[in-house]
C-alpha cells in the first residue's frame, strides 16, 4: 500500500499542464540514440572485416563509425536539452520575478556557507545593525541575546507570562530573515491604543504563541527561526529569570551644615531594573544580576568554543552587553575560546548610561567588570560626521589620546550617513571581515 502511495505521488509530474512531460520524452530520446550509439561502437570492430569488402565492391553502405558518433552527438545534445528544459521548467515555479538568477542566489548560498563561524553578543539595536551586515558575509551566525530587558512589551509578557523577554530575540530573528523588509514590518508592528494589545508588537505575541505551542522558550526561538529562513540561529545568554541591578552615583545639591550656601553631595543608589538604570539620572558605577551567577545556556557556550570570530556590541554597554557577560560561565568560555575577539565600541554616547564617555572609558567599563583578559582588540569609528554632536545630551564618542592605548585599537569608517548615531551595517561587517582577513 505505501508502495503504490510513494508510485502515485511521482506519477503526478506526469498530469497535463506540467510542462514536464515533453521534457521526459526527450531525455529518453536522448538516451536511446546514446544507447545505439554505444551499439554501433560495439558493432564496428565485429563489421570492419564486411565494411572493408563492401568498399570494395562500392556499395552505398554507411561507416558504423562514423553512424555511432552522428548517434552519440545527437543523443548528448538531446539529454543536455532535456535537463535544461526540465531544471527550468521546475525552477521557475519556485522563483519569484523579483528574484535574482537562481545560479546567483546557489552561488552566494554556498559561499556563506563556508563563511566564517561568528558568535555576536549583545542586545538592542546594536546587535541588529551587526547582525544585518554580517548575513551577507556568513550562514554561520550565532546571536547571544541578553535577556535582562525588563521594560515594554517584554517586560509585560516576562511579567504576566513567566517566559523571557522576547523583544531583542524578536528583533534579531528580523535581522537575520531573508525576507527581513517584510518581516521587519510585521514583526515590529505595535498595536494601537484603541486595542486591549495596547503597546505590544506583533513579533512579540508570535514568540509567546511559538513558546506556548513548543513548550519552551527556546522550541520556539528553533521553529521561528525555521519558518521565517532566518540565517543563523538566535540563542540566549541564559535561560534564567535575571534582573539587572545597578549602582548609581547620584548627586544632590543640599546646604551643608551651618551655611546657606548651597553645596553639592554624592550618593550611591541601587536601582533594580534595566528600564530603570537606563533612565536613571546619576553615573552607573556597576552593574550585576540577581541571581548573581545565573547558569549560561548551553549551546551558547558550545557555539562560544567553536567560533572563529567573537565581536562583543556594539549596543548600550550597561544593559545590553553586560549583562550577557556577568553570566559567569559565559564570561570565561569567551576568555578561554581560541577565537578572534573583537568590542565593537559605539559611534555615539548614551544618555543616562555612557555621557561623556570616550573609546576608553567603555573598555574601562568592560575590564572593570569581567577583568582584563577577555577583550584586547577595539573596533571604533573614525569619522565624525561634522562637530556638530548626533543629539541632545549626546556626543560622539572620541578616540583615547594615543599614549593612553595598552590595547589594539582598529579605526574605520564606521557611521550611518542618514542616522549619524548609528552604525552603518554593511560598513560595519566589512570592518570585522578586515579585521579577520576575510
Amino acid at each position: 500500500m505505501v508502495w503504490w502511495t510513494e508510485q502515485k505521488a511521482h506519477l503526478k509530474w506526469l498530469r497535463p499542464g506540467m510542462g514536464v512531460k515533453r521534457w521526459v520524452a526527450l531525455l529518453i530520446c536522448g538516451l536511446a540514440l546514446l544507447v545505439l550509439a554505444v551499439a554501433a561502437v560495439s558493432r564496428a570492430g565485429e563489421l570492419s572485416g564486411l565494411w572493408a569488402r563492401v568498399q570494395r565492391l562500392h556499395l552505398p553502405i554507411v561507416n558504423p563509425t562514423l553512424e555511432a558518433l552522428v548517434l552519440f552527438g545527437a543523443g548528448s545534445a538531446l539529454v543536455v536539452w532535456a535537463i535544461y528544459g526540465m531544471n527550468h521548467a521546475i525552477v521557475s515555479a519556485f522563483q519569484r520575478a523579483d528574484q535574482a538568477q537562481v545560479a546567483d542566489v546557489v552561488y552566494r548560498h554556498r559561499q556563506r556557507q563556508r563563511g566564517p563561524k561568528v558568535v555576536a553578543i549583545g542586545g538592542g539595536h546594536g546587535l541588529n545593525t551587526l547582525l544585518r551586515g554580517l548575513k551577507a558575509y556568513t550562514d554561520n551566525i550565532t546571536a547571544i541575546v541578553t535577556v535582562a530587558d525588563d521594560g515594554g512589551s517584554s517586560g509585560r509578557l516576562r511579567r504576566d507570562l513567566g517566559m523571557l523577554p522576547p523583544g531583542d530575540f524578536r528583533n534579531c530573528i528580523a535581522a537575520l530573515s531573508d525576507a527581513e523588509g517584510l518581516v521587519s514590518q510585521l514583526f515590529q508592528y505595535r498595536f494601537g491604543d484603541e486595542t486591549d494589545l495596547e503597546g505590544h508588537s506583533f513579533g512579540n505575541l508570535y514568540l509567546s504563541a511559538m513558546t506556548a505551542i513548543t513548550g519552551s522558550f527556546e522550541s520556539a526561538l528553533e521553529e521561528s527561526s525555521r519558518v521565517l529562513a532566518v540565517r543563523g540561529r538566535v540563542i540566549p545568554s541564559t535561560l534564567a529569570q535575571v534582573t539587572l541591578c545597578g549602582e548609581v552615583l547620584v548627586s544632590d545639591d543640599v546646604p551643608p551644615a551651618g551655611s546657606e550656601a548651597g553645596g553639592v553631595r554624592s550618593r550611591l543608589t541601587l536601582v533594580r531594573g534595566e528600564s530603570a538604570i537606563g533612565k536613571a539620572t546619576g553615573r552607573i558605577q556597576r552593574v550585576y544580576l540577581d541571581p548573581e551567577a545565573p547558569p549560561a545556556y548551553p549551546k551558547a557556550i558550545r557555539a562560544i568554543l567553536d567560533a572563529e570570530l567573537i565581536v562583543i556590541g556594539p549596543g548600550s554597554l550597561y544593559t545590553s552587553v553586560l549583562p550577557n557577560l556577568l553570566v559567569p560561565d559565559l564570561a570565561q568560555a569567551i576568555i578561554s575560546s581560541p577565537a578572534i575577539k573583537l568590542y565593537v565600541c559605539n559611534v555615539a554616547t548614551q544618555a543616562g548610561e555612557t555621557t561623556g564617555y570616550n573609546v576608553a572609558d567603555h573598555l574601562g567599563a568592560l575590564r572593570q567588570h569581567v577583568g582584563d583578559d577577555m577583550i584586547t582588540t577595539v573596533v571604533a569609528n573614525e569619522t565624525f560626521i561634522g562637530s556638530r554632536p548626533p543629539g541632545a545630551g549626546v556626543d560622539w564618542v572620541r578616540l583615547p589620546a594615543p599614549e593612553t592605548v595598552d590595547y589594539q585599537l582598529l579605526t574605520y569608517d564606521l557611521v550611518d550617513r542618514q542616522y549619524p548615531w548609528r552604525h552603518d551595517s554593511d560598513k560595519l561587517a566589512q570592518a570585522l571581515m578586515a579585521a579577520i582577513g576575510v
